[in-house]
């Protein structure tokens, strides 16, 4: 390689570990090895939305919605929770709660007929309701808000299966009802269906190590999908605001970042850019999921 050539690629290499955009050309190549296989659909993944008033946020919001709609076409979205900005803190009363889910909801209009599948995230549930009887204590209200039916809970789409956890329990885990049924989900799937499971908190990956903040049951959940590595392709996270990929016994680990990036904000001394937090910049990811059971997953930052 001539020196000049050598150059000009270190340059774009460095441009875009700058921009965060490496994650798509690594993407790139994988979407050229995969152009004769057959696409089954594309899945948007969005996540830690962190909706509020304040900061334009609503409007910058629906513009990425609109982004993800106009230049990918997806077959529906999935959500991998803290949809609204914070009901969790002490100090947060009820009309601030509704407000947000309110918002939240106006926000969704723009993405009209396409469905929606979303899991827990840690700021969704208000704990702080005057009573536990209250109709918007916890989760409950959660699941009503996001209109899922359960806390935890399945789908099938063309020969994918997608499997949505909640591990907002002791420690970052599912708690022994969720596991058993979790089990009992993998084990009645037919011999390489191909699945995705979705969680709020990372499983496994890099972003735990640098910010903590993963499922502490993340052993226990490596031996189950090792048992159905069939079947198990990826694992969709949210929760830390990085974007990670990491690969373990076949089974793809994508921590996809923020739609919020930094809350929504300019960032810190930490942020390696304009609403970055630390080199992660706001964003949001677009699945391709092959009949054959193989898979992309592509992180792109947005600048809204």
């Amino acid at each position: 390689m001539k020196r000049r050539t050598l150059l000009k690629t270190v340059g774009l290499t460095a441009g875009a570990l700058a921009t965060g955009s490496l994650p798509a050309l690594a993407a790139a190549e994988q979407a050229a090895h995969n152009k004769n296989k057959k696409l089954a659909l594309t899945v948007a993944h969005i996540t830690d939305v962190h909706i509020r008033p304040g900061d334009n946020a609503p409007e910058r919001f629906k513009n990425c919605l609109k982004q993800v709609i106009d230049q990918h076409e997806p077959d529906f979205f999935l959500n991998g929770g803290d949809s609204i900005n914070d009901a969790s803190y002490d100090n947060v009363v009820r009309n601030q709660v509704t407000e947000q889910w309110a918002i939240w909801d106006d926000c969704l209009k723009q993405i009209g007929k396409y469905e929606i599948y979303s899991c827990i995230g840690n700021h969704d549930p208000w704990w702080k309701a005057p009573e536990k009887t209250d109709e918007m204590y916890g989760k409950d209200y959660v699941v009503k808000r996001l209109k899922i039916p359960n806390r935890y809970y399945s789908f099938s789409k063309k020969n994918w299966h997608f499997i949505i956890l909640d591990g907002n329990n002791s420690k970052i885990s599912l708690d022994e009802e969720q596991y058993k049924w979790l089990e009992q989900e993998l084990e009645k799937l037919p011999a390489a269906t191909p699945t995705v499971i979705m969680s709020h908190y990372p499983i496994l990956g890099t972003t735990q190590v640098l910010v903590g903040g993963g499922h502490s049951d993340a052993k226990k959940l490596k031996d189950l999908f090792y048992k159905h590595r069939d079947k198990v392709k990826i694992c969709l996270s949210g929760h830390n605001h990085l974007s990670d990929h990491t690969t373990y016994n076949g089974v793809l680990y994508c921590c996809n970042g923020a739609m919020s990036g930094f809350w929504w904000g300019k960032g810190d001394a930490e942020s390696a850019g304009t609403g970055y937090y630390l080199e992660t910049p706001p964003g949001y990811a677009v699945l391709k999921l092959y009949a054959d059971g193989t898979i992309e997953n592509t992180y792109y930052p947005h600048t809204f």
